[in-house]
C-alpha cells in the first residue's frame, strides 16, 4: 500500500545527506528462522557494526536530527561481495531511553529519513522512552534508489504509454517489456535484490548495530507487511511491535488492486460529499454530479496535459496519484479541495503536486552502493519502488496469454471498481510482467509467529488497507496479534484519532496492551 505519508503538502520535499561512519562492536548474528538445516552464510561482519550518529547535513533538517548509516549486503546469500549503505535519522531520547523505536512510514517506497525531518513532532512523545529512528530501505530515498528513468528521453516516453489504454494486447505486452528493461536500466544492481525478505533482514542489522536486544518497531501500511516478515524471520528478537493500517499477507497484487481502487473510490466520493457543501468546490455543488467532473477533469488531462513550473507536463495520471495520497487524512481536504482549484481555474500545478512525494534528480545509471545525496534521489522513485518492491513480494506474473485473453476482462473489472482510479491500479498490476518472479516465503511462511504480543491497528474507513485485511492477518500470525479497531476514518490511525495515538504509545513506552478487540472512536470532522 502506498506510503503513510504527512499530513501537510509540502511541494518537492527534500530529503537531507548525513555525514556517517561506522565503528566497531563485538555481536552475535542471531539465528534465521529456517525451514531446513542449511549452513547460512557468515553475516558477522555486518553485526559488529555500531552506527555513529552526526548532524544532518541539510538547511531543511531540524537541528536536533542526527543521520547515520549502516551496511548490509546487496545480496544476503553472497555477503562478501557488494554493499549497500542504507541512510538512518533519529530524534535522541530525552528521558531515560531503554532503546530505540524504528518506525517505518509505508509505500513500499516511503524514504523514512525526510519524512522524520519534516513530520518528526508526531512522535515526539515516544522520545520520553526511546531514541526515535527511522531509515531509508534499499531502493529507497538516500539507499540507492531505484527509477525507471523519469526525466530521460526513455523514461519520459515510457511513462506516455500507459499499458492500460491500449486496446491492442501485443501492443500492451511490447510496453511492458519495455518498461521493465527500462526500470532495471536505470535502478542499478540493487533491484534483483529489493522486497521485503531482505528488507527484513536488513531491520535486524540495524536494530544490533543500534545496541537493541529486541526489535521495537511502529509500522505504517507497507510497514505492517515488514514488521510481520520480521516477527516471522525473527521471532526471538521482536520487543514492542506495533502495525498501524494492517496489509494483507495472503491476497496476490491483482485483488489487492482491485480492494485498493474500491477504497480510493469510497473515500473520493467522501470528500466529494464533503467538497460540495462549499461555494467554491471545483467540483460543484450537486453531491450527484461531483464524481463524473472528477472523471472528466483527470480525462481531460490525459489527453491535454498542463505544463509545470519544471519544463514537464501533469497529465490526469499524476492527478490520480496527488489525489491518493491527500485522501489518506481528512486534514488534507481542505488543501486539496483548494489545491485543485487552483488547477481547474488558474492551471496552476504547484499544489496539487506538492501532495506528491518523491527526489529532484535525474537518474543515472550503475550505482555505487553508498549513500545518494538528497538532491540526486529520482524523481520517480516513490512509484519505482512501491513497483519493485510490491512485485518482488508476489510470486503471481501474469502470463503473455493471460493479459492478450484477459485484458478487456480485466480493464472492465477496474474500471467497475474504480472510474478514477481503477486504470490506474490494473496498470500497477500488469506492470510486473516481465519481471522476475516474486518470493512466496510472505504468502506460505509468515503465519502463526511464535512472538511476544504484537498490537494490530485497524481502521474501519482506511481508503488502502481495508479493516478486514487487519481482521485476516491477525488471526493468519496467531495468538500474539492483539487488534484495535478504530472506528475512524483515513489511513492508519496514529495521526489521525487521539485515542489510537495513546493506546499505541502506552504500549510502546509502558507495555500496556488494550484488550484484544477493543475500539476507539471516530474523532470529530471539520466543516468545509
Amino acid at each position: 500500500m502506498l506510503a503513510k505519508l504527512s499530513t501537510r503538502p509540502a511541494f518537492r520535499r527534500r530529503a537531507f545527506t548525513g555525514v556517517l561512519t561506522l565503528a566497531l562492536l563485538g555481536a552475535g548474528v542471531p539465528a534465521l528462522a529456517t525451514a531446513d538445516d542449511r549452513p547460512q552464510p557468515d553475516l558477522s561482519r555486518f553485526y559488529r557494526q555500531k552506527v555513529k550518529w552526526a548532524a544532518c547535513k541539510d538547511m531543511d533538517a531540524p537541528r536536533d536530527l542526527q543521520c547515520g548509516k549502516v551496511t548490509v549486503p546487496l545480496d544476503y546469500a553472497k555477503p562478501g561481495a557488494r554493499t549497500l549503505d542504507l541512510a538512518l535519522a533519529r530524534y535522541r531520547a530525552t528521558g531515560k531511553s531503554r532503546g530505540s523505536v524504528l518506525l517505518n512510514f509505508g509505500g513500499p517506497g516511503g524514504a523514512g529519513v525526510s519524512e522524520l525531518a519534516s513530520d518528526g513532532k508526531e512522535f515526539m512523545d515516544l522520545t520520553n522512552g526511546y531514541d526515535v529512528v527511522t531509515f531509508d530501505p534499499r531502493g529507497v530515498g538516500q539507499s540507492s534508489p531505484v527509477s525507471c528513468g523519469a526525466g530521460t528521453e526513455e523514461g519520459s516516453t515510457a511513462a506516455e504509454e500507459d499499458p492500460s489504454d491500449s486496446s491492442d494486447p501485443q501492443v500492451v505486452l511490447r510496453q511492458l517489456r519495455k518498461a521493465a528493461a527500462t526500470c532495471a536500466k536505470y535502478s542499478g544492481p540493487v533491484l534483483p535484490h529489493i522486497g521485503t525478505v531482505n528488507a527484513s533482514r536488513d531491520l535486524d542489522v540495524m536494530r544490533q548495530a543500534l545496541g537493541d536486544k529486541k526489535l521495537n518497531y511502529l509500522g505504517f501500511s507497507y510497514g505492517t507487511r515488514l514488521g510481520a516478515v520480521y516477527a516471522a524471520q525473527f521471532p526471538k528478537k521482536v520487543g514492542r511491535l506495533v502495525l498501524d493500517g494492517v496489509d494483507t499477507l495472503t491476497e496476490p497484487l491483482s485483488e489487492q488492486g482491485v480492494a485498493g481502487a474500491q477504497g480510493q473510490q469510497t473515500a473520493l466520493e467522501d470528500f466529494l460529499d464533503w467538497c460540495v457543501q462549499d461555494i467554491a468546490c471545483p467540483f460543484g455543488t450537486d453531491a450527484r454530479e461531483a464524481p463524473d467532473k472528477a472523471v472528466q477533469l483527470v480525462r481531460s488531462l490525459d489527453k491535454d496535459p498542463v505544463q509545470t513550473d519544471f519544463g514537464d507536463t501533469f497529465s490526469g495520471r499524476d492527478l490520480v496519484g496527488s489525489i491518493s495520497q491527500a485522501l489518506y487524512s481528512r486534514q488534507l481536504w481542505p488543501a486539496l479541495e483548494r489545491a485543485i482549484a487552483s488547477l481547474v481555474e488558474d492551471g496552476d500545478t504547484r499544489a496539487v503536486m506538492g501532495f506528491s512525494s518523491g527526489g529532484t534528480g535525474i537518474p543515472r545509471l550503475g550505482g555505487s552502493g553508498g549513500i545518494t545525496d538528497a538532491q540526486d534521489v529520482p524523481l520517480d522513485n516513490l512509484p519505482a519502488a512501491l513497483m519493485a518492491v510490491n512485485c518482488a513480494d508476489d510470486p503471481d506474473r501474469p502470463t503473455a496469454d493471460q493479459i492478450t485473453k484477459h485484458l478487456d476482462a480485466l480493464r472492465a473489472e477496474y474500471e467497475q471498481a474504480s472510474p478514477v482510479f481503477g486504470r490506474y491500479r490494473l496498470t500497477e498490476v500488469l506492470m510486473c510482467y516481465g519481471r522476475p518472479k516474486g518470493t512466496d516465503y510472505i504468502r506460505d511462511d509468515v503465519k502463526d509467529v511464535d512472538t511476544s504480543k504484537m498490537l494490530l491497528v485497524g481502521t474501519r474507513g482506511d481508503p488502502a488497507t481495508p479493516y478486514r485485511w487487519t481482521v485476516e492477518t491477525a488471526q493468519r500470525l496467531g495468538s500474539s496479534a492483539v487488534v484495535l479497531d478504530n472506528k475512524g476514518e483515513g489511513h492508519t490511525g496514529y495521526a489521525s484519532s487521539k485515542c489510537v495515538h495513546g493506546k499505541v504509545d502506552d504500549f510502546l513506552l509502558y507495555g500496556s496492551l488494550p484488550p484484544s478487540g477493543s475500539s476507539c472512536p471516530p474523532d470529530t470532522v471539520p466543516a468545509p
